[in-house]
């Protein structure tokens, strides 16, 4: 399988990173199977940054490595994930043990569906429903130094 990841810099030892805001799925290092989506968020980065160029890092997935590691894995946004997102996102303090996990990509469009449900004029049951008709990409959290051992860098495709 084939991994995505965006960014202003070619990224060939990917390192687990401590965010300054809270993320979907905590600490590490996230990927995606969709090109587009780690464009968009090399493009987003660069101009952050007003720099010319950006990278999509691509990386090979051991498969085999990857069966090995503890994997949380949402195949759509449910109520399990949406409280496992909600937890990463509303309590600093919160952490879990998974090596690896894998689910929809809380985007733009998302995020202003979250702030609806942050702010309670969304209950859950709602926000579930507006969820299912957006097309989601998805996103690999790499957790661990462990799961780290499961990619390989293949290539950087520069973008401009």
């Amino acid at each position: 399988m084939e991994l995505y990841h965006g960014s202003v810099e070619v990224v060939c030892n990917p390192r687990i990173i401590q965010p300054e805001r809270t993320l979907d799925y905590g600490s590490g290092f996230y990927t995606t199977t969709s090109f587009h989506q780690a464009e968009q968020l090399a493009r987003r980065r660069m101009q952050l940054m007003k720099l010319n160029a950006g990278y999509v890092n691509v990386y090979a997935l051991d498969e085999e490595k990857a069966g090995e590691m503890m994997t949380l894995r949402f195949d759509s946004p449910s109520e399990a994930w949406l409280d496992f997102v909600m937890s990463n996102r509303m309590n600093p303090d919160f952490n879990h043990d998974y090596d690896l996990i894998y689910g929809p990509v809380a985007n733009d469009r998302v995020y202003a569906a979250f702030a609806l449900y942050e702010s309670g004029l969304l209950d859950k049951d709602g926000l579930l429903k507006e969820l299912k008709v957006y097309k989601l990409v998805d996103q690999m959290l790499f957790h661990t130094e462990r799961s780290l051992e499961c990619l390989s860098f293949v290539d950087a495709r520069i973008i401009k």
